[in-house]
């Protein structure tokens, strides 16, 4: 643990002699929180959650207590709660720490999360490719059914909530909540139209559905512990409560950390909890929230001012660790994965393997997204493999300008804003790609 961390989710986590049975969770406090909340009004825990300002970790930043009173608490059908323990997007690792070491943890989170949304049913949807996490759960589940924490009359408190744990393919685009009800539903993966398809009103089997992710769920748990005023007072205004980070890339101690929101900046991360570049390197660029989110470049000016008014003239390195300060510099705070690029990575090779991802996991379902990350991951491929172009840079943001917001989810985005975002910050790196290989290649693959 590093001591610049400020640990609620991870508490226990690697703590020497903490292991994932119910008896350890119980000897340090665990259900205790869910004991609480069963005696109070669901719609007091809802106003706790909304009161803590605590904001979905998964991706998009939404407000959790937001989300939930969205609910269509009156169309007479059964609620379902989800949990999206996909982590599919490149580069994040941190919800798989949690499944993997404190899995106790989030039952305990989405029990108390069932009960205040009135769920019928509660599902963990995970991923393929964590089938030790998969098998631990269900494991964990039966421990706390046993106990009288999931099941029938939990804790004689008169509600019933079942808890499953549903395996997915490893699709990328099951991140997205919609595809990934549908997979449930055992349908292609597909995502649906909002609207109408919101998932609070018509989600799984078109009954209002909530959808959280991991992270997410698990500080239900504290927030009940503390009460939301009192979470609401960690981090800072708009951005409460503590993140976990995941680091990797160029830097000498890549790992998960856990910082209050906004009390760190990107400099800090990488030079102290990150232990600093790998000898002899210089910083060339950085990856804020995942592979999807818009790369910035080393030695940037962001200038602008916070919603209070206060001017703001930030580098790279001074931008706050939280939701909203990388929007203000043109970038997202994403799934909380920070990838480093130092001077050693090639700009347009490293476009080009996200390029072949997101073409990979594309779902097929709209034409832009379908046929725009195909073609762009051809463009680079044939960069790199001596067949550049002139008006590859140039063609490569078109592309991606045409695909950006014309589709139903936001895969398109994730697959586009890579494309523009590379081509706009590094434009010497793409021409001199097209020059140095160019036509004079004449082996050179042609695939667009």
């Amino acid at each position: 643990m590093h001591p610049r961390e400020r640990r609620i989710i991870l508490k226990h986590i690697d703590e020497p002699g903490y292991t994932p049975d119910i008896g350890c969770y119980i000897q340090n406090g665990g259900y205790e929180e869910l004991k609480k909340a069963v005696t109070m009004k669901p719609a007091d825990v809802c106003a706790e959650v909304e009161k803590s300002g605590l904001r979905g970790r998964g991706g998009a930043g939404f407000p959790a207590g937001m989300k939930w009173k969205f609910l269509d608490r009156k169309s007479g059908k059964p609620i379902y709660l989800i949990c999206n323990a996909d982590e599919s997007e490149p580069g994040t690792f941190k919800d798989r720490q949690i499944l993997h070491k404190d899995p106790h943890q989030l039952i305990e989170g989405m029990m108390i999360a069932a009960y205040a949304i009135n769920a019928a049913l509660a599902i963990i949807y995970i991923r393929e490719e964590m089938p030790l996490a998969a098998k631990l759960l269900k494991k964990c589940i039966e421990e706390a059914r046993a106990k009288n924490f999931v099941g029938d009359n939990i804790l004689g408190s008169g509600y019933s909530c079942n808890l499953i744990v549903h395996r997915g393919a490893s699709a990328y685009i099951c991140g997205e909540e919609t595809g990934l009800i549908g997979s449930i539903e055992g349908h292609r993966p597909y995502p649906r139209i909002k609207p109408p398809y919101f998932p609070a009103a018509l989600g799984l089997y078109m009954c209002p559905t909530i959808v959280n992710n991991v992270e997410t769920l698990c500080n239900v748990k504290h927030i009940v512990a503390m009460g939301g005023e009192a979470y609401s007072k960690i981090g800072t205004p708009g951005n409460t409560g503590t993140r976990v980070w995941s680091l990797s890339g160029c830097v000498k101690t890549p790992g998960y950390f856990e910082i209050e929101c906004g009390k760190a900046t990107y400099g800090d991360l990488i030079n102290d909890f990150g232990g600093g570049l790998l000898p002899g390197r210089t910083l060339k660029a950085l990856i804020p929230g995942g592979s999807s989110s818009k790369i910035l470049r080393a030695g940037e000016h962001f200038k602008g001012k916070l919603k209070d008014g206060t001017p703001y003239d930030w580098t790279l390195e001074n931008v706050p660790l939280d939701f909203d300060s990388p929007m203000m510099v043109g970038s997202m705070s994403g799934s909380g994965a920070v990838i480093v690029l130092d001077d050693s990575i090639d700009v347009v090779e490293a476009l080009a393997n996200l390029n072949a991802f997101y073409a990979h996991e594309s779902c097929g379902q709209c034409t832009p997204c379908r046929e725009g990350s195909l073609w762009m991951s051809r463009i680079t491929r044939r960069m790199v493999e001596g067949g550049g172009r002139p008006e590859d840079a140039e063609l490569l943001a078109s592309i991606g300008e045409q695909i950006s917001g014309r589709t139903i989810c936001a895969h398109g985005e994730a697959c586009a804003w890579p494309a523009q975002s590379y081509v706009a910050k590094f434009p010497e790196e793409f021409a001199a790609m097209a020059e140095r290989h160019g036509r004079k290649n004449p082996a050179a693959p042609r695939l667009v």
